[in-house]
Parts: structure tokens; C-alpha cells; sequence
């Protein structure tokens, strides 16, 4: 395979106008089959009192109900296994691929053969993007199996003549292993994993100097984007770091930064991207945060007519430096509303402590939320966990400069806990940053 800067230059660098245009003629496409095949698309659409002929542009889609994880979790219920929203007859179906159920029950979502092949097409597509070229040694951290980004990732590393380490999330010691032998080029996880594998690197003494890798891409959860752990990650393994994004629901790996590391690249010819405003419902301005609402316009078995991600992000359609054309998210996901703390009347997100904390070269990466209530006066209590990297002795005045960060980053001043290194629990996969403790 031969190819130049870009993996598919037709359609990563036509223009906003034909961009539109195409979206427009998958929309109405999907829109027509969704109503023919779907009795729970039908009912949405009869209760909104809409109709196929209403959505001719995806500017029409303001008007369509959003979908969310929890109305398809009880469809699932009423109407098992797969609820009413499948589309695909079943000889049509390849592959089953369900939520990880961190926030609940597993959503069940299918894959035809034509789902099979876009999804591979356009994880390639993000990998290339980010520089994974022919001959690279891939050594695939993802979950596998049921958990979809590790399958589509080694899919993608087939379809760009890599050779593959299938190693999934798990075995930090045989990572390194496989990194110093073979010697793997392109490292893909989660961000958390990264970060316990380089300290598990510097356990072992091995200089990340010593390492062939060169490049990672790093999704399952927020934070690559934020300065400190992309600083963190490509210190203590030595390569250039990258975002990655994906939903069981929508798709697997489907956008990810480019090496210009200017934010998200969305695959306007396969997903219509809004970012709503969840007071309003209404259409965020381009830049404004919002939840970032996704419409699948080529899927086939199980599509999705604005799923309602609950991931905070913005858009910008703006021409990136790399000199793709698709809309772009500056920063990448900014939050999950479900991650939200609410405390003293201040709102914030679990990536902003983290930006805090992993700017400290006296901590460790790992951090814990901790709400808990004080028992005699019943107000809730916010407790920042992290770990001490090296002496103690000016622990006090570490705790006074964190908490004076975090107050101007959070505006609002949370409990300081600091632990001994190697305290906190270590994660192959989604790391957990909130701990309710309350009753």
C-alpha cells in the first residue's frame, strides 16, 4: 500500500459545501429506512409529530427527539434482546459489540458486514492520521473481545499492513516486554494504562530512550488532551501522544487528532456531529460547549438518530493545519455530565483536577475523588486523593500550592488527602475517579 500524507485525500479534504451535500444524501437515506424498519424510530417520529419527508438536510435534525443510553437500555427490557431499533434483518449480522456497563446495563449493538468495513475503514483512516504507517509493530492495549475498540483497532492495523501484538488491556510486565522485544512502533490504551506502564518503566530502569516506540493514541477515557498527562505520557515513554475517541453505541475509534494535535477529527461522511445546549436543546454556536449529539448516516444493523453522548465537547469546522476539511473538537471530550461533581455550588469534571494534579512533579498520575457527608452538620464533603512521588518533608506546603490550584481551576476549594506512592489502585482499562462514599 502506497499513499501519501493523507489515507483517503478525496473525501479528508473535500470541501464544507461537499461535505454537506453528502451527509444531506446519507441522512435522507438512513431517515427512510430507519422509519420503514425501526417501530421505535416510527413511534419518536409520531410522537414528535414528524415525518421522513420533514428531515431533508441535517439542519432539519434540530427537530428529531434525541436518543440516550437509558431509553435504549429499557427497549432492550420490553423488547429483548435487541430492542426494536436493529434495522439489519438478522442473516445481515456479523458481530455483537456491547457497552462496557460501567454506567449501568450493557447496551447490545450489532454489526452488519457494510458496518464490519466502514468502521474499518475509518479507523484506518484516524490511525493514519496520526502517523501509523505500513511495517509498523502495533501493540494493540485495548480490551478485546467484547469491548469494541481493541477489535476495530486490529481490523484498521490489517487493513494498513501492520504487524500486530494483540495483547489486549492487561500483562503491564509483558508490555514492556513486547516493547523492548520486538519492539513495538505504536503503542494503543488508555490513557491511565499509559501512565502505569511508564511508571512500571521507570520501576524496571528502562529508559524510554531504549524503546522503538514512537507514537500512541490514547481513548477509553478523557485526558490526553489535557496538557499535563500528554506531557506525562510522552515523557515517561517517549513518543508523541494522541487522542482517541469512541462509543459502543455510535463507533468504536471514529475520531481521533491528527499529528497537528488540534483537537478531534470527526468523520463527517459517516457521523453528522451537533453540539447541543442541554439547558435549551438548542444548537450550540461553533466553539460554545455543549453535549456532543451524533447521527449515524451509514450504518447499517443498529443506527443511531442523535444518540445523546452526555460527553461535553465543542465544534469547529474551521480547516485544520494538517489541511483536512471535517469538523474538528479543540481539546477533545471536556467532560461527561455524568462525571459531574456539584459541590458547594460549584460544578466541575474530573479532567480538571486531573489537569491540576498532573501538572505536580512531587505527585504521582493517579487521583481520587472522594464525596463523602459530614455526619454532624449533613453537608457533603469533596476530598482530592492523590500520592506523593519522593520525600515528605514539605508535604504541608505542597498541600497549601494544590489546594490554591485547584481553587482557581474548580473555583471552589476541595479537602487535600495526600497518600503514600503505590497507594491508590492502578487500571488496564477505564479508571474510576469518583468515589461516593455517601450514605
Amino acid at each position: 500500500m502506497s499513499r501519501g500524507k493523507y489515507y483517503n485525500p478525496e473525501i479528508e479534504r473535500t470541501s464544507r459545501k461537499e461535505i454537506r451535500q453528502l451527509q444531506n444524501e446519507k441522512l435522507r437515506w438512513q431517515i427512510r429506512r430507519c422509519l420503514a424498519k425501526s417501530e421505535f424510530y416510527r413511534e419518536k417520529f409520531r410522537k414528535a409529530g414528524l415525518k421522513a419527508a420533514h428531515i431533508k438536510t441535517v439542519d432539519d435534525l434540530i427537530h428529531v427527539p434525541v436518543v440516550t443510553k437509558q431509553e435504549l437500555r429499557e427497549e432492550q427490557i420490553k423488547h429483548p434482546p435487541f430492542g426494536r431499533y436493529t434495522v439489519a434483518p438478522a442473516k445481515d449480522w456479523r458481530e455483537l459489540h456491547p457497552s462496557t456497563g460501567t454506567t449501568g446495563i450493557p447496551v447490545n449493538t450489532i454489526w452488519s458486514e457494510s458496518d464490519v468495513e466502514n468502521i474499518t475503514e475509518v479507523t484506518a483512516r484516524t490511525m493514519y492520521s496520526f502517523g501509523v504507517r505500513p511495517g509498523d509493530v502495533i501493540q494493540n492495549g485495548f480490551s478485546y473481545g467484547l469491548w469494541i475498540a481493541g477489535m476495530s483497532t486490529h481490523y484498521a492495523a490489517k487493513r494498513l499492513d501492520c504487524f500486530v501484538i494483540p495483547i489486549g488491556a492487561s500483562m503491564t510486565g509483558r508490555q514492556i516486554d513486547y516493547m523492548l522485544n520486538p519492539g513495538s512502533t505504536v503503542l494503543l490504551c488508555t490513557p491511565s494504562f499509559a501512565l502505569h506502564i511508564a511508571e512500571n518503566l521507570r520501576e524496571r530502569g528502562v529508559s524510554p530512550q531504549k524503546l522503538k516506540l514512537r507514537v500512541g493514541c490514547f481513548g477509553g477515557e478523557a485526558g490526553t488532551e489535557t496538557t499535563a498527562t500528554r506531557g506525562k505520557i510522552e515523557a515517561g515513554l517517549g513518543i508523541d501522544a494522541y487522542d482517541y475517541y469512541g462509543l459502543a453505541e455510535i463507533g468504536p475509534t471514529f475520531a481521533s487528532e491528527c499529528t497537528a494535535k488540534a483537537g478531534l477529527h470527526w468523520a463527517e461522511d459517516h457521523y453528522a456531529i451537533e453540539i447541543i445546549n442541554p439547558d435549551t436543546m438548542a444548537r450550540c454556536a461553533e466553539g460554545e460547549m455543549g453535549v456532543l449529539v451524533i447521527t449515524h448516516l451509514t450504518r447499517e444493523a443498529t443506527p443511531m438518530l442523535r444518540y445523546w453522548t452526555n460527553d461535553y465537547a465543542r465544534y469547529d469546522s474551521s480547516r485544520c493545519s494538517c489541511g483536512r476539511t471535517h469538523a474538528r473538537s479543540l481539546g477533545g471530550i471536556l467532560g461527561r455530565a455524568d462525571d459531574m461533581v456539584i459541590y458547594r455550588g460549584a460544578k466541575f469534571y474530573p479532567v480538571q483536577v486531573e489537569k491540576v494534579v498532573r501538572s505536580y512533579k512531587e505527585l504521582g498520575d493517579e487521583f481520587v475523588i472522594e464525596m463523602t457527608r459530614d455526619e454532624k452538620t449533613y453537608t457533603d464533603v469533596c476530598t482530592v486523593v492523590c500520592e506523593c512521588v519522593g520525600p515528605r518533608e514539605d508535604k504541608q506546603a505542597l498541600e497549601r500550592r494544590l489546594r490554591k490550584a485547584l481553587r482557581e481551576e474548580l473555583m471552589v476549594t476541595p479537602e487535600i488527602r495526600i497518600e503514600n506512592f503505590g497507594t491508590l489502585e492502578r487500571t488496564t482499562f477505564k479508571a474510576k475517579r469518583i468515589m461516593d462514599k455517601r450514605k
